[in-house]
C-alpha cells in the first residue's frame, strides 16, 4: 500500500523547534529500557502533579468504575495511571524507532495462531483493543509478526503526523493506517482478508452509537464494530496488551475469536463488548486511558458527570 512521502514543505522553519524536540526525543529513547521507565515514572507524575483538569477525569471515571475503593487506594491507583501514561510516552518513541530486533525482545505473545488462522482462510479481522496506555507499543511489536493495518486520526501538525504515520506503518512492509473516518477504505481492506487494529471503547458521540451500561453507567457505545464485522465480513478478534511489572517487556494477547458475532442486535453486540471491557480493565486498571471523557455524551435527562472545562 502507498506510503506517507516526505515533502519539502516539512522543513519550513515553523516546524524546526517540533523537529528539535523529536531529535531530542529519539536520542532519550537510546538509553536502557529500565532507566526510560524510570524517567517514565517521572514524567507521568509531574504529569499527575500539573495536568489538573486531566487528573480530574481520570478520577471521576476511577470513581465510576470502582466506587468501592477507598480514597487513599483511588489516589493510588490515578497516581500508578499517570505513571504509566509517561512512560507511554517514551514507548511510543521505542516504537517508532528502535531497532526491529531490539524491539522484538520485549514480546511475549499468546494466541497468535487465530490471526494466522484466519489469514489462511482469506478472511478479515477486526482486531478488537482497547486504549490502553501500551496501545502504540503493543500494536508494534505486534505488527513485527503479523500484518496489521491501524486506524488513526490525522494530527493536526502536519510533520508530527508524518512521523506518527512512518513509525506506526515500519513494521509491516504493506501495512498502511487508514483514517478513522475512512469507512470504505475500512471494508476494501476487511474483504481483502487482511487484519485491522480498532478500538470501539471511546465516546464517539450520540449519531454513531446507543446507551448500555459501563461499570452501571450508561454509555454512548459505537455500534460500528457490528457494522463493520457484518459488511466487511470479518471475524472479531479481540486483543490486549499489559507492561510486566518485572519490566521483561509486554504481554500480547490475541483472544479467541468472538463466536456467533454479530449476534441477535446491535445493542446485544454493544453489551457484550462493554462487558469484555470492564473485564479487562479490571484485570489492570492503572494501564488504561482514563483521562479520556468516555462519558461525556449523556442519555437525555440526565446530568453531566464530568466539571465544564475551564
Amino acid at each position: 500500500m502507498e506510503r506517507s512521502p516526505f515533502r519539502s514543505y516539512y522543513l519550513h522553519p515553523r516546524f524546526w523547534l517540533l523537529w528539535f524536540g523529536l531529535g531530542l526525543l529519539w536520542l532519550i529513547v537510546q538509553l536502557p529500557y529500565p532507566l526510560l521507565l524510570r524517567l517514565g515514572r517521572a514524567v507521568g507524575l509531574l504529569l499527575y502533579r500539573f495536568g489538573a483538569e486531566r487528573r480530574a477525569i481520570a478520577r471521576r471515571n476511577l470513581e465510576l468504575a470502582f466506587p468501592q475503593l477507598s480514597e487513599a487506594e483511588l489516589t493510588h491507583l490515578l497516581k500508578e495511571n499517570f505513571a504509566s501514561m509517561g512512560i507511554a510516552f517514551f514507548e511510543m518513541a521505542m516504537s517508532w524507532w528502535w531497532a526491529k530486533p531490539r524491539l522484538a525482545k520485549l514480546a511475549h505473545v499468546e494466541g497468535l495462531e487465530h490471526l494466522r488462522q484466519a489469514q489462511a482462510e482469506g478472511q478479515g479481522v477486526i482486531l478488537m483493543a482497547l486504549h490502553f496506555t501500551t496501545l502504540e507499543i503493543g500494536a508494534s511489536l505486534l505488527g513485527q509478526l503479523h500484518t496489521i493495518d491501524g486506524m488513526y486520526r490525522q494530527h493536526d501538525n502536519a510533520v508530527f503526523d508524518f512521523v506518527q504515520r512512518r513509525g506506526r506503518e515500519r513494521h509491516n512492509l504493506d501495512a498502511t493506517a487508514v483514517e478513522r473516518e475512512d469507512v470504505r477504505t475500512m471494508l476494501k481492506v476487511l474483504r481483502a482478508g487482511r487484519a485491522i487494529w480498532y478500538a470501539p471503547d471511546q465516546d464517539y458521540g450520540r449519531r454513531q452509537s446507543i446507551f448500555v451500561p459501563l461499570f452501571g453507567v450508561p454509555a454512548a457505545t459505537v455500534t460500528a464494530t457490528t457494522k463493520f464485522a457484518r459488511l466487511g465480513r470479518a471475524r472479531v478478534i479481540p486483543f490486549t496488551q499489559e507492561r510486566l511489572a518485572d519490566g521483561s517487556g509486554y504481554r500480547l494477547v490475541i483472544h479467541p475469536p468472538l463466536a456467533d458475532f454479530p449476534g441477535e442486535s446491535e445493542e446485544a453486540d454493544c453489551l457484550r463488548i462493554n462487558r469484555w471491557i470492564e473485564e479487562k480493565l479490571t484485570e489492570h486498571p492503572e494501564q488504561y486511558l482514563w483521562c479520556h471523557r468516555r462519558y461525556k455524551t449523556r442519555p437525555e435527562g440526565e446530568p453531566r458527570l464530568y466539571q465544564p472545562s475551564k
